[in-house]
Formats: C-alpha cells, structure tokens, sequence
C-alpha cells in the first residue's frame, strides 16, 4: 500500500479532493476484522476537505481511533497488527473516532492551481539494499539496462567501498550524463546527510543524489516518476526529484540544489 499511495500522490497533482486507500490487516470472515471500521472511517475521510491522497488504517490496537497518514510518509511496520500502518518521520494527518474527523493544519486543504494528472512512470529504475558483503554483478546488470537506482545505504547514506566504484563508473563521475543514482537510508527515522563523512561526500562527486528523509521506497517510485515526466534530460529529473511534490521531503532536511550540494562539498573538505 505503501508504494501505491505514494505513486499516487506524485501522478495526481492538485486533486480536487481526498483520494483514500484503507485495507485491512484481518480478513472480513474473521470475528476480529477491522476491515468493517477501517472502510467506514476511509468514507468520512473521503467526505472531508483534504486535497490530498491518504491512507486510513486503524491507529492503535484497539478499535477506537483510526488514523489519517499522508500518502508519501506511511510505511508498514507490522505483518499482522492492526496498527501496522504508521507515519514516519511526519505526524499523522489527523483521526476518526465515531463519527467524528479531526484533521491537522499540515493536511492539504487547499490547492493552488487546477488538477492535473502527470502518470508518467519509468519501469526501468532498480532497487538496491546495501549490506556489508553486498556484490558487483547484479548492480552493473542494472545498471546496463536501468535509468536510475536507488539504494537503501546504511546510516547517513553510504555503501560498501566496491560497490561505490561501480556507482562512480555508472553515473559518469564528476562528468555526469550517466545514470541516475539516488541514495536513502535503510534506517527508520532520520535522513540521509552524506556531508558529513568522506564517504559521502565522494558519492555526492560522483553524482549520488541524496533522497533526504523519504522513505526508501518513496524514493524508488519518486524516482520512476520523476524519470517519466518525458524531461529533456537526468539533470531536468533530478531537479524534479529534489523539488518536494507531496509532502515527501520534510521542510528542514530537503537536499539541496546542485548549487548549494557544490558548495557544501567545496567546504566539507575531506573531514572524517
């Protein structure tokens, strides 16, 4: 559900109203279904102001509140609770107890222009988790026939030594005009900072663009998106990617621009 909200967030731009997905984590034949309570919250949800797509799923373990997530920070926590849904690294969007809909001010209300439907999505993007003995030969594959890779790196954003070699020869190092390599972390909570150490930095050299603190499979269909919007070139896409679409990237950890990134590296120096 996860990367069907978030691709949905990025491909309906100004929606005229809440577009709500809600599931349920116990089938509807079993006495202990939320199934029932989930759906009747997502249609209160439904009738409300929000102008943004959502996901209703229960909050807690108990039947009395169900929350409001916003599309592009949900991720499942859980393979069987049914609170397994959860927002990370943003608040929930607001709540429905009974009858009753109460949403937050950081939910879209309003829109400022006229709905439109950018569904582009380039199919040709991979999706890496980095690992300490991670090996060479299913990257480069996708890399011969892949636009763009996201990894999932450990901590900050870093990847083991051999791997980042094979990053550099993809993305055509400083020079540019390869792919397209972005970089989240596996991590749950945080974001990517590949400032602050070395390692890092020599990615960002080599063209690694950060995903700040989205979620990495947030990342990966942004980076699909952003890949089939039929811009003139990998720089026009990673301009896009770095631009906050739907809530995705939280105000105080956006990367930065090309500009600014040249800039941060220029003084980084080569620190830890």
């Amino acid at each position: 559900m996860g990367f069907t909200a978030a691709a949905l967030a990025f491909m309906l731009h100004n929606p005229p109203g809440p577009v709500v997905l809600v599931g349920s984590q116990r089938s509807s034949d079993r006495p202990s279904s939320d199934a029932a309570l989930n759906l009747a919250a997502a249609t209160r949800v439904a009738m409300s102001p929000l102008k943004e797509v959502v996901v209703v799923m229960h909050a807690s373990m108990s039947d009395t509140r169900i929350a409001i997530h916003r599309a592009t920070k949900v991720r499942k926590m859980h393979s069987s609770r049914r609170d397994a849904f959860q927002s990370i690294n943003a608040p929930i969007l607001g709540f429905v107890e009974g009858e009753d809909v109460c949403i937050s001010e950081l939910a879209v209300m309003e829109n400022n222009g006229p709905f439109e439907l950018r569904s582009g999505l380039d199919e040709n993007v991979a999706f890496f988790w980095a690992y300490p003995n991670m090996g060479t030969s299913m990257l480069d594959a996708a890399f011969a026939v892949s636009r763009g890779v996201v990894i999932a790196g450990t901590g900050l954003g870093h990847a083991p030594q051999k791997v980042r070699e094979h990053i550099g020869k993809a993305t055509g190092g400083e020079a540019g005009a390869g792919k397209v390599v972005v970089m989240a972390t596996q991590c749950v909570h945080g974001a990517v900072d590949m400032k602050v150490y070395a390692v890092g930095r020599d990615m960002m050299r080599m063209g690694v663009v950060p995903a700040g603190d989205m979620l990495p499979e947030t990342a990966y269909v942004k980076l699909m998106w952003a890949l089939g919007q039929e811009l003139k070139d990998n720089d026009a896409a990673i301009k896009l990617f770095l631009t906050d679409v739907a809530g995705e990237l939280s105000p105080m950890r956006r990367p930065a621009a090309d500009d600014d990134r040249d800039d941060d590296l220029q003084k980084g120096g080569e620190g830890r």
